[in-house]
C-alpha cells in the first residue's frame, strides 16, 4: 500500500473521496497544519471504483493510501441491525448515509492507530449532521486524535478550489458539476440542494438515479419472496444469499418498478429543518417485508413496544450516537425481540409501490382456527360475555359514581362540548 516516499513529519488519516475538495485538501493539509496526508477510501457499495481513487490519492501527493472494501461489514453490523431493529428517521428515511459514517469513522481510527497517526480529517460542512457523525465517534473511539475538518475552515468555492489545484499542480479530471448534492451507499441514495430546497416543487426527473419515474415502470407486477431467518433476510425467492447480493438485487429489481423513492423534509440534528430526497429501493422493500413478519410473530406487547425502540434506534444512528452504551442496551432488546422473527414474506413491486401479499412463519402466532368465522371456528364465543363485563368494568364504575351521578348526562369530549358552552 505504501507509495515508497519517506516523511518524518506526522500524519493525518483523511477521509478521501477522490472528488474535487477531498483532493484539493491533501495539499491543503500539508501546508496548513505541516501533516503528511494518509488518503483512506472505504467501499460501502457506492458504485465507485476504490482502486482507481486510491491511485488517484497518491497522484495528488498523498505518503500514503489505503483502500477497504467494507460493504459485508457495513451490512452485517450496520444496515441488518438498523433493519431489525425497525429504525426509519422519522417514519421515512432508512438512514443509508448515516449508517456509513460511524463505520468509516471506526476505520479510519483503526487506520490513524495502524500509521501512527495524530490527526484524522474529513471533508463535512459545518451545517449538515455527517460533522457530527464524523466528530463524535473520532472523539469517542480515540479522543487523543486531533480532527481536521478543512470544509468547515476554508469556506473555499468551486472556483477557487479549481484554482488552487491548478496552482498546485493537482489533478482533477474534468466534469459536469451537479446541481444537487449525492451521497449513496449500497443501502440507499441521497440528494439535496439546487431545485430541491424549495419544499414545494416536484422533485424533477434528472434528480433520480436508481428508480424509473412509476408511470414508466413496467405494466405487470413483480412477485418476490423474501425468507428471514431471526429478523435477518437470508433468501430471495428461495435462493440463499448473502446480505451484499441480496440487496444489490432487490435495488435493482425494486428500482426497475420505481420503489424507493422517499421525499422528505427532515429535521436535521444541527436544527434546521431539510428537503432530502432519498432512493432506497432495497431498503424500502425489506423494511415492508420485515414488519409484516413482525405482525405475525410478535405478541401485541412486543410489537407495540418495539415501536418506541424503532424510534430511539433511529435517533441514536441518525445522531450519530452508535458507539454508545444506550445503543447496546437497545441492540440486546432487539435481537431478543427478533428470536422468532423468521418466515417467508411475498411481495408485489408495481408501479412505484411495494406491497406485502403474503407472509408465513412456524413461529406465527395467527391461528385460522381463532380467527375464522367458518364452521371449524375453535374460539370460545360463551367466555366472551364475561371477558366483556371484566374489561369495562373500571369505566362503568366511574360512569355511575362520577360522570353521571346526580341525573348528569354524558357530554361528548371535544369541540362538540365546547360549542355547546359557547352557544349556552
Amino acid at each position: 500500500m505504501s507509495s515508497g516516499t519517506a516523511s518524518k513529519r506526522e500524519k493525518v488519516i483523511l477521509a478521501y473521496s477522490g472528488g474535487l475538495d477531498t483532493s484539493v485538501m491533501v495539499k491543503w493539509i500539508g501546508e496548513r497544519y505541516n501533516l503528511d496526508v494518509v488518503a483512506f477510501t472505504v467501499d460501502l457499495g457506492q458504485g465507485e471504483d476504490i482502486a482507481k481513487i486510491r491511485d488517484k490519492a497518491l497522484r495528488t501527493g498523498a505518503v500514503d493510501a489505503v483502500a477497504i472494501d467494507a460493504r459485508n461489514l457495513f451490512v452485517d453490523c450496520f444496515v441488518f441491525p438498523a433493519l431489525m431493529a425497525g429504525a426509519l428517521y422519522e417514519g421515512k428515511y432508512p438512514l443509508a448515509t448515516a449508517l456509513g459514517r460511524p463505520l468509516i469513522a471506526k476505520l479510519m481510527v483503526d487506520t490513524a492507530r495502524e500509521h501512527g497517526a495524530k490527526a484524522v480529517a474529513h471533508g463535512c460542512t459545518g451545517k449538515g449532521n455527517d460533522q457530527v457523525r464524523f466528530d463524535v465517534t473520532f472523539q469517542t473511539l480515540a479522543p487523543d486524535l486531533q480532527i481536521i475538518a478543512p470544509v468547515r475552515e476554508w469556506k473555499m468555492s468551486r472556483p477557487e478550489a479549481l484554482e488552487y489545484a491548478a496552482k498546485h499542480g493537482i489533478p482533477v479530471e474534468a466534469t459536469v458539476e451537479s446541481p444537487y448534492s449525492i451521497d449513496q451507499n449500497l443501502f440507499g441514495r441521497s440528494c439535496e440542494s439546487g431545485l430541491l430546497e424549495d419544499p414545494w416543487d416536484e422533485p424533477p426527473a434528472d434528480a433520480f438515479a436508481w428508480t424509473v419515474d412509476p408511470l414508466k415502470a413496467p405494466d405487470q407486477p413483480q412477485y418476490l419472496t423474501i425468507d428471514f431467518d431471526g429478523g435477518k433476510p437470508v433468501a430471495l425467492d428461495g435462493k440463499p444469499m448473502d446480505g451484499v447480493p441480496l440487496i444489490e438485487k432487490l435495488n435493482q429489481l425494486g428500482g426497475a418498478h420505481g420503489v424507493g423513492r422517499i421525499d422528505h423534509v427532515e429535521n436535521r440534528l444541527v436544527g434546521i429543518k431539510s428537503r432530502e430526497l432519498y432512493e432506497a429501493p432495497g431498503a424500502v422493500i425489506l423494511h415492508e417485508a420485515h414488519r409484516e413478519l413482525e405482525s405475525l410473530c410478535l405478541s401485541k406487547q412486543a410489537q407495540r413496544f418495539k415501536t418506541l425502540v424503532s424510534q430511539e434506534y433511529a435517533d441514536i444512528i441518525y445522531n450519530g450516537l452508535w458507539f454508545s452504551a444506550f445503543h447496546q442496551d437497545l441492540f440486546a432488546f432487539v435481537a431478543s425481540n427478533q428470536r422468532y422473527v423468521t418466515g417467508q414474506v411475498r411481495v408485489k413491486l408495481f408501479k412505484g409501490n411495494c406491497v406485502v401479499v403474503g407472509r408465513k412463519s412456524e413461529y406465527s402466532l395467527y391461528s385460522k382456527h381463532l380467527a375464522t368465522y367458518d364452521r371449524d371456528d375453535q374460539f370460545d364465543h360463551d367466555a366472551a360475555k364475561g371477558f366483556i363485563r371484566i374489561h369495562g368494568l373500571t369505566q362503568q364504575t366511574q360512569a355511575h359514581t362520577q360522570l353521571l351521578k346526580g341525573g348528569k348526562g354524558f357530554d361528548l369530549p371535544g369541540l362538540l362540548t365546547e360549542r355547546r358552552k359557547e352557544d349556552s
